[in-house]
């Protein structure tokens, strides 16, 4: 009976946040809200483009953890919220042409199209969770602030048109926390999972971990190991690559926030 009041609990937070972002009353990064919630990465696309970017995912399943695919030209997604409409439930939306970012807007009503697939890919926000419940709370989170992402060097594997190196967040812990956040992290395959990288950033290909090339740079203290996870604006630079006539992604760190359980996705 507890554990069902929880879920009650937390998806009526769930829902009071999409209301909120449906309404352009937060519209701001979404890390550290709805706790418990998975969170997922959005790629909206036409039709003509939706099988290349299936594959693209199902090729790169640590970066592009699929959660949910919408039927075309639907814009609910009732297996992961019975009143999700993904034309306002993004806090930010980024919209790309011919591969280049040409808007942000909080809502895509007026571009909504018949033929539109929405893809949602699991994000690492929702392994923050466990992380916090086990002390070892995000840089991030304790900062109120966007996490830190970068692209790397590591490449993807590549599919019909989509192409490009990896995005990765980045978490500092000091060496011994390193090793259980690993641990944690690692069972949640749809959030990312295991890191990618821990130590020297320039070993794939960061110069400099002050200058993120999305989101907001947060400290690294004395003795700390940064460590680094697949992050789902992977999909954003292979859609810069492909440049197909139109996407609409969310802005980094802005999530889609769910009705599942972060727990439901969870292995071992």
């Amino acid at each position: 009976m507890k554990q069902e009041q929880n879920v009650s609990s937390l998806q009526q937070q769930t829902k009071a946040l999409r209301s909120a972002i449906r309404s352009a009353k937060h519209t701001g990064p979404t890390s550290g809200l709805a706790t418990g919630a998975m969170q997922g990465n959005v790629v909206i696309l036409p039709a003509e483009w939706a099988n290349e970017f299936l594959l693209y995912c199902q090729k790169n399943p640590v970066s592009c953890p699929l959660i949910g695919v919408s039927e075309v030209g639907n814009f609910t997604l009732p297996e992961l919220g019975d009143d999700i409409d993904m034309r306002y439930d993004v806090p930010e939306y980024f919209v790309y042409r011919d591969g280049v970012k040409v808007d942000a807007c909080t809502d895509i009503a007026d571009l909504w199209q018949d033929d539109f697939v929405a893809f949602i890919l699991g994000c690492s926000f929702s392994f923050e969770n466990a992380l916090t419940q086990a002390g070892l709370t995000p840089r991030n989170i304790e900062d109120n602030s966007n996490v830190s992402m970068y692209e790397s060097s590591i490449p993807t594997v590549p599919a019909g048109r989509f192409f490009g190196n990896t995005v990765v967040t980045m978490r500092p812990y000091l060496p011994k926390d390193a090793i259980r956040a690993i641990q944690i992290t690692t069972r949640f395959p749809k959030a990312h999972g295991a890191p990618l990288h821990f130590g020297n950033p320039k070993d794939i290909g960061i110069e400099d971990l002050s200058q993120p090339d999305f989101g907001e740079a947060v400290q690294v203290k004395e003795k700390e190991v940064p460590i680094f996870w697949a992050c789902g604006v992977t999909p954003q630079v292979a859609i810069r690559n492909a440049k197909p006539p139109i996407c609409i992604t969310h802005a980094p760190g802005k999530m889609l926030v769910t009705d599942v359980l972060d727990t439901d996705l969870a292995v071992l």
